[in-house]
């Protein structure tokens, strides 16, 4: 699918400001929205928007299906009733440029715990139908996800395969026990999960008022302690005390001599060719309810995947595994229809991977950092004079360097280079690249909010193949240059990115 020619920046919610510890669905929220229909900008692109799994990471949630219960603004449930004033007022060590985790989770489940308690008490009954009219709306998969949820918090740091066996096994006489023994737990679950989605549409309604689209990411791949491999084991290859047997990952490379292994579990895809991808169809399907364009990680992964043997402590000895994409993106298409979707076709990219993204028209990827140095030697698909329309162009990714960090670590013959090709000094080496995706003739040219404020590498977002220390990086709106909307306004129109 071809989309209009735009711009705009990639932020994850919980990077913005707001006084409770990390970003959220709050002012701060339609403050950004405003922010961006200002400078031009007609794309806001997120990370998953699922609850945050191992290592705070968005890419490793609990569930495909749920969304992010950290990031429910809790000034909207005082509005209600359902909390009081003094449960608003933050705690003296929040950091308004990082997400502390361990002080800002409790704080945020806490209340919303009470919140939960409160709406039980004193809901309006136009609130309670709409609850129950959300549960019943999602019933495929949010009352797996809320007892999952539920029997996790009774059995603390245990993999769902390790539970009490008839749990794992889930025998329905002992879901039905954990249902009734939880049934308050299991409540709480479902509340935030309605209270996420209706203050998603809400900003998303803003959004679409204000001429932005979202574009969302949905990871190829599933967390193994998740509701969905506990819900459906028989999609996942695994053994039969349900732990995974083969594992993603990628090859070693450029970056990693011993490659990157996941862990994930890898679908058993006969399972899922058997019943038509109705999983995949879902997942999908609920997805793109959510936002308007999608960008779906790891994309080689539906040609082939690197299979490694779970036994194995490293990715070296795994091996390329077919994948039946073609089958899949078929399958979701006849239920779906067009698919407004992005395909990251980073890292090794072989010509079937191409194929299936040009089968179905998803425009590919091009990262500008990848277009000087010695990670891709030879490989000049990245420089902007290469790009493809029908693609999405980036200074860097969440996965990359600032483009100042960048910069500075670069080898004095990569700056060389940049200073060549783009006529400069690199003094604003970050405005350079801007200026060169919104010049390049690919259809999309989305920025890092890092970049647009020129921060440098202790700002970055995730430093991959490290399990501590990513997803933190939080802004404040005194670090915005007063500049910057009109600089991002004025790329935006002289290439003919702004509409109207």
């Amino acid at each position: 699918m071809r989309f209009p020619r735009s711009a705009g920046l990639l932020l994850h919610p919980t990077s913005l400001p707001g006084p409770h510890g990390s970003g959220d669905l709050g002012p701060d929220a339609y403050r950004f929205v405003d922010w961006l229909a200002s400078a031009g900008q007609t794309l806001w692109q997120l990370l998953p928007l699922g609850n945050a799994g191992a290592g705070h990471s968005p890419y490793s949630s609990p569930s495909a299906f749920a969304g992010n219960v950290a990031l429910i603004d809790l000034a909207e449930l005082q509005r209600h009733g359902w909390l009081d004033a003094d449960d608003l007022r933050p705690e003296p060590g929040f950091d308004a440029r990082r997400v502390a985790f361990a002080q800002v989770l409790p704080f945020r489940m806490q209340r919303l715990a009470r919140a939960a308690l409160r709406f039980a008490a004193v809901a309006t009954p136009a609130a309670r139908d709409d609850f129950e009219a959300f549960c019943a709306a999602h019933a495929s998969w949010l009352g797996d996800y809320a007892l999952f949820a539920a029997i996790g918090e009774a059995h603390p740091e245990r993999d769902w395969c390790d539970w009490p066996r008839p749990l794992a096994r889930r025998e329905p006489a002992a879901l039905a026990e954990a249902a009734e023994a939880l049934a308050g737990r299991v409540f709480f679950w479902q509340f935030t999960q309605w209270c996420f989605f209706r203050q998603w549409r809400a900003l998303k309604a803003h959004a679409m008022q204000r001429g932005v689209r979202i574009v969302g990411d949905a990871p190829i791949f599933v967390a193994h302690h998740s509701a969905d491999v506990w819900a459906r084991p028989q999609l996942f290859e695994l053994d039969a005390e349900g732990r995974p047997t083969l594992v993603a990952g990628v090859p070693p490379d450029y970056f990693s001599p011993t490659g990157q292994r996941w862990g994930n579990p890898l679908y058993r895809w006969p399972a899922h060719a058997a019943e038509g991808f109705a999983w995949w169809t879902e997942r999908i399907g609920r997805t793109v309810e959510l936002v308007d364009v999608l960008r779906i990680d790891h994309f080689r992964g539906f040609a082939a995947c690197w299979e490694i043997d779970a036994r194995e402590p490293t990715a070296i000895h795994g091996r390329w595994a077919p994948a039946p994409g073609e089958a899949l993106f078929d399958a979701v298409a006849r239920a779906l229809g067009p698919l407004p979707i992005i395909a990251e076709d980073l890292g090794i990219i072989t010509p079937d991977v191409t194929a299936l993204r040009k089968r179905f028209d998803f425009p590919g990827m091009a990262v500008l950092q990848f277009a000087f140095g010695r990670a891709n030697p030879g490989d000049v698909r990245y420089l902007p004079h290469s790009h493809e329309p029908d693609s999405v162009v980036y200074t860097g990714t969440h996965d990359n360097d600032t483009t100042p960090g960048w910069w500075r670590a670069v080898d004095e013959d990569v700056r060389h280079h940049v200073r060549e090709y783009f006529a400069c000094d690199g003094s604003q080496v970050h405005w350079d690249f801007i200026r060169a995706a919104n010049a390049s003739v690919a259809d999309l040219a989305i920025v890092p909010m890092q970049d647009v404020l020129g921060l440098g590498s202790e700002h970055r977002m995730n430093l991959p193949g490290t399990a501590e220390g990513n997803w933190s990086w939080r802004f404040g709106w005194d670090d915005v240059p007063q500049d910057a909307a009109w600089r991002l306004a004025h790329l935006a129109s002289l290439y003919q990115r702004r509409p109207g």
